[in-house]
């Protein structure tokens, strides 16, 4: 989808905390000349990264210090799991004797989500601070973003940042004069959906195929070149200075209990306004349509996925009455994944619409494990028969059963990446699978 930036500088205005968060200095950079060292520090950049050094004067604070702060802030992992940031970096073993590792998952590959790339673009010094103070929490000497591989001009982009941080002396040995040494660097991936799976990307940056470890050991043990190694999302480590500078309670309050703070959600499919917005954790869903121009064409909303095309679609008028965070996303019956919020209007074929999400997954999926191997490349085709009239009499049982037998049966999430989204549309819309199964047509009429 063409993205249209005029729109995210809408978005930006409308939904931001404008001086509060991260959303005003991304979007301040959508004329592509903002984006420099000297525009960020303008903004108040790196002023975190100075505050916990003590750089101006003020007392250092301690590890415990930074990290106690992003607990506080009720910052969950903005990727997709959504695991508790401050949890994880108290896992990292800071008295281990030798080399540790951080590493920004900026591999966003999943259908609908485009907020991690805008980030990189307009704003890759707030990534580059966040990733720093991250690194002094748990006492890490080297760092990796590893970025999607069909943006490599972001990349550039990214590395042309880095180069300005190490002459301003933000990075480096010794940063702004003090005991704290940070090596920063940028790996482009090559476009492979299965390493944003953060242990497959553990195994790309290595140099080998990426396809996911077993677990445990887990990366905060046995990560990157089998040393501990912590992982977020660039969303993530984005949020880190505001929490430093602000105070994690005041970012909490932005948000909700167990929710805190913004999000930035990619509202694409089916809306006026495609782009990305970002909200208060706990914003109605409702509204955030509003924001986004309403539904397309003045359509009726039928249905909406409401976290990355993996997670399970819910009808309209379930979807309408959530917020947008992890728990009421998670009540409803589905995810609040990647925050990518795919919109569907009433013309959509529910059936042709999954056999597009079950290509990409057959498609993506690395074949290491047999049952996802095997098992999404038979989803795909059962769809594919229901979609152009071929369907058998038990093939809706059967596309069921083996989405089922996928589910929790794979090293890595992809396989229920691919099943989720089939059980999610026969549990909701079952009766158009039916009706392409009996009468050998759509129930929508002709798919445009």
């Amino acid at each position: 989808m063409a993205l249209d930036l005029s729109r995210f500088q809408t978005a930006g205005t409308e939904t931001c905390f404008h001086d509060r968060h991260i959303g005003a200095q991304i979007y301040a950079g959508l004329d592509g000349k903002n984006w420099s060292l000297a525009d960020y520090q303008a903004r108040g950049g790196y002023q975190a990264l100075r505050k916990i050094l003590g750089v101006d004067g003020a007392e250092p604070m301690t590890q415990d210090q930074v990290i106690a702060e992003v607990k506080a802030s009720g910052l969950r992992g903005r990727g997709g799991a959504g695991f508790p940031t401050g949890l994880k970096w108290s896992f990292m073993p800071r008295a281990f004797p030798g080399q540790k590792y951080l590493v920004c998952n900026s591999d966003e590959g999943e259908p609908g989500t485009c907020k991690d790339r805008d980030i990189l673009q307009y704003n890759p010094h707030i990534v580059i601070e966040g990733m720093a103070i991250a690194a002094f929490a748990m006492g890490i000497s080297v760092g990796y973003n590893y970025i999607h591989g069909e943006i490599f001009g972001t990349y550039e982009r990214f590395e042309a940042a880095l180069e300005e941080a190490r002459a301003a002396g933000l990075l480096g040995n010794n940063i702004l004069g003090s005991n704290f040494s940070f090596q920063l660097h940028a790996f482009h991936g090559f476009g492979a959906y299965i390493c944003g799976e953060e242990t497959a990307l553990l195994e790309s940056l290595e140099g080998k195929k990426g396809q996911p470890r077993f677990k445990p050991p887990f990366p905060a043990s046995f990560g990157l070149y089998g040393k501990p190694t912590t992982i977020n999302n660039t969303e993530t480590f984005a949020a880190v200075p505001w929490i430093i500078r602000n105070g994690g309670q005041a970012y909490l309050e932005c948000g909700k209990p167990n929710n805190g703070g913004t999000k930035i959600f990619s509202m694409v499919g089916d809306v006026e306004r495609p782009g990305n917005y970002e909200v208060p954790m706990g914003t109605p869903f409702a509204k955030l349509l509003e924001l986004a121009g309403g539904v397309k064409g003045g359509k009726k909303l039928k249905a909406v996925i409401p976290g990355g095309s993996s997670a399970p679609v819910l009808p309209a008028h379930i979807m309408m009455e959530c917020t947008m965070d992890y728990d009421s996303i998670s009540k409803a019956g589905s995810m609040l994944g990647s925050g990518a919020v795919i919109v569907m209007d009433e013309t959509r074929c529910m059936v042709k619409s999954l056999e597009r999400l079950s290509y990409f997954y057959a498609h993506e999926s690395c074949g290491q494990c047999t049952p996802c191997r095997e098992g999404t490349g038979w989803l795909y085709r059962l769809v594919h028969r229901l979609e152009h009239g071929e369907g058998r009499a038990d093939d809706i049982a059967l596309l069921d059963n083996v989405a089922e037998n996928i589910m929790g049966r794979t090293i890595c999430a992809l396989g229920d990446a691919a099943a989720m989204p089939v059980r999610g549309m026969l549990k909701h819309f079952r009766d158009e699978f039916v009706h392409h199964l009996e009468h050998k047509t759509c129930v929508v009429g002709p798919y445009v």
